[in-house]
């Protein structure tokens, strides 16, 4: 399976966040939108870096109390990994699990595409294998 299918599925809407805005707000919208983390874009929407929980518990541990008014550029990862649309589900699983990472962005020629997570890869793998096992349950129903 590619990646393209599995945006196909879930859709390719990402909620980004601008670098300077505060963690607080970053909280805020991870958490209306049930979310785990956000593409950081600047203001001509090229992406320099992500905000995820982890980062946000790092900036609570550092100074709980510094923390929420801090800027997003300050907590986010600027490491970015991102994935093309036609990369296959195994090797994104490849690269999450090497790079202990749970959300990608989806790009294209500099364009964000979507984002997939770790968790939309289990769900799209989990029906790949499902799939399979009706077809070989119904080849060993035929044959007997």
């Amino acid at each position: 399976m590619k990646v393209t299918e599995i945006l196909h599925r879930k859709g390719a809407d990402v909620i980004t966040i601008w670098p300077g805005a505060s963690l607080q707000s970053a909280v805020e919208r991870m958490a209306s939108r049930n979310i785990g983390a956000l593409v950081v874009v600047d203001d001509e929407g090229k992406i320099v870096g992500m905000v995820s929980e982890r980062d946000v518990v790092l900036a609570l541990a550092a100074s709980a109390e510094k923390a929420p008014a801090q800027s997003v550029t300050d907590v986010m990862s600027r490491r970015l990994l991102t994935c093309g649309p036609d990369d296959s589900l195994a090797e994104l699983m490849a690269v999450m699990t090497e790079h202990r990472v749970r959300h990608l962005p989806v790009v294209d020629h500099g364009q964000l595409l979507g984002l997939v997570s770790i968790g939309d890869l289990v769900k799209a793998r989990l029906g790949e294998l499902e799939f399979e096992s009706h077809v070989l349950r119904d080849a060993y129903l035929r044959v007997r």
